[in-house]
Order: C-alpha cells, then structure tokens, then sequence
C-alpha cells in the first residue's frame, strides 16, 4: 500500500505552522479533560462521590499538561538520546525538533497527580482512576499523528496492509503506529470505559489505573514485536527494545494494582 499523501503541517502563516502532531497534543488534553469532568459529575459511578469537583478538574488540566510535556521530553532525553543531548544540552528545550516519549510523559503525570492530590487532599488512586481512563483519547491521537507523520513505522513486511513509508525505504512495512491506535487507544479506551460504566469499577480504588497500566505494557511488548527499534538504540539487551524494557515495569505494577483492588473491599 503507498502512504496516503497527507502533509504533517495542516497550515502556514509566515513562520508559524499548525501539525498534526500538535493538534493530536491539544485534542488529547482537551477531550480527556471533558471526558474526567463527564465521570466527575455522575454520580451514579462512584460508590458515594466523585473524588474532586469539576473545578479541581479544570485545575488540574494546566498540571497534567506540563506533566505531559516536561516529562515526555525529559524521557525521550533520558531513555532514548542521553549520549547526543548530554554533548548539546542546548538541544534538550527543542521540543519543535520532535522526540517525546510516552514512558516520560507518564511518569509526568503521575507526579503531578500525586502532588495535586497531596495539595488539595484528594483520594489519590480515586483520582488517578479517573486520569487513567481518559489516557487512551490521547494515546489514539497521538498515534495516529505518528502515521501521519511517518515515523515509528514498523519492520519490514509481505501482509497485505504493509504501507510503503516515504522515508521507510523500497519495502512495505507494518504500520505499527496504527496497530497502537487500535489496541492502546480504541480497545483500551472501550475496556476502561465498560469497566467504569457498566461494572462499577470505581468502587474498588486503583483497579482502573492497574487495567490501564497492564494493557498498555501488554499491547506496547507485543507491538514491538513487529515495529522497527529506534536506529541509534536498536535492540538494547535481551533481544528486547526500549520500548518493551521500558512497558515491563508498567505491566507488572499494573497487575499488582489490579491484585490489591481485587483484594480490598469494595468501597460504600
């Protein structure tokens, strides 16, 4: 399949340009922003209340913002590139060169809802619940901004569906940013929400945030298997990449999040 001709920049004015990689940033915020406010004011899911009101909601979206962006970049600069930013430091605030990283930006804004939650005295796994199950909005996006992009594409591939990238070389190969799209943002995003709706899972505390965090490490381990690891890293131990030394951590302290929900009571 030839890569649909789509330009990364939606439009330019002098020196400014709109991406959609940018606007895949703005559209995660926003609408997992609306969707928390939306699972903090139904009362119906929470076993007495929600853990912050929509006010402390709206606060809370400038902190999971810079949590996102000041942690995805320091990641990236730690993970994936040290040896290259530790030679030009300067590079490090050259966010509009590209390189984020998701691993990052987690741990971003798990700081900043632990600080947030400490400041204003809120349940934390109860908030962390809620910010958990709109992660996969921006997950979706943010993918498919990468395709669009043409970059993080997959190995080399005979399917039926390989996308011959611009700058992929001769071969098709998979389109792994959309396989992610698929299973961290559309599967993830439908199981969180079935669990949060239909199954009450707000009334046990971290289950949520455990479903999310296995699911990603789990889908991220497995589409690595077919996507192409960074040049400048390749294979780092194991025959494993980055990205699949980075998500074993998450899946595991996901299940045991998942293991101490099941565990405790549920909440009244």
């Amino acid at each position: 399949m030839p890569f649909p001709d789509i330009d990364p920049v939606i439009f330019q004015i002098g020196p400014f340009a709109l991406r959609w990689y940018a606007l895949a940033y703005i559209a995660g915020l926003l609408l997992g922003w609306r969707y928390v406010v939306l699972l903090a004011t139904r009362t119906t899911i929470w076993p007495k209340q929600a853990p912050a009101s929509e006010v402390q909601i709206d606060d809370l979206l400038l902190w999971v913002t810079l949590g996102v962006v000041l942690g995805g970049r320091l990641g990236y600069v730690s993970f994936y590139n040290t040896a290259y930013y530790a030679a030009n430091p300067s590079d490090i605030i050259a966010v509009w060169q590209g390189g984020m990283s998701f691993h990052g930006g987690l741990l971003g804004v798990i700081v900043t809802v632990i600080l947030y939650a400490r400041r204003h005295a809120i349940a934390l796994f109860s908030l962390g619940d809620m910010i958990a199950a709109a992660v996969p909005i921006g997950l979706f996006f943010g993918r498919l901004a990468n395709f669009i992009n043409s970059e993080l594409w997959g190995r080399t591939t005979n399917v039926a569906w390989g996308v011959i990238f611009p700058n992929g070389g001769p071969l098709p190969r998979h389109p792994s940013q959309l396989y992610e799209a698929a299973l961290e943002g559309l599967f993830l995003f439908a199981l969180l929400s079935f669990m949060v709706w239909r199954k009450q899972a707000l009334a046990r505390p971290g289950l949520v945030t455990g479903v999310f965090l296995s699911g990603y490490g789990l889908a991220r381990i497995l589409v690595e298997l077919v996507r192409e690891p960074d040049a400048h890293l390749g294979f780092v131990s194991f025959g494993l990449t980055m990205g699949q030394i980075l998500s074993l951590p998450m899946l595991l302290v996901g299940l045991g999040f998942i293991f101490f929900a099941l565990k405790n009571p549920v909440a009244k």
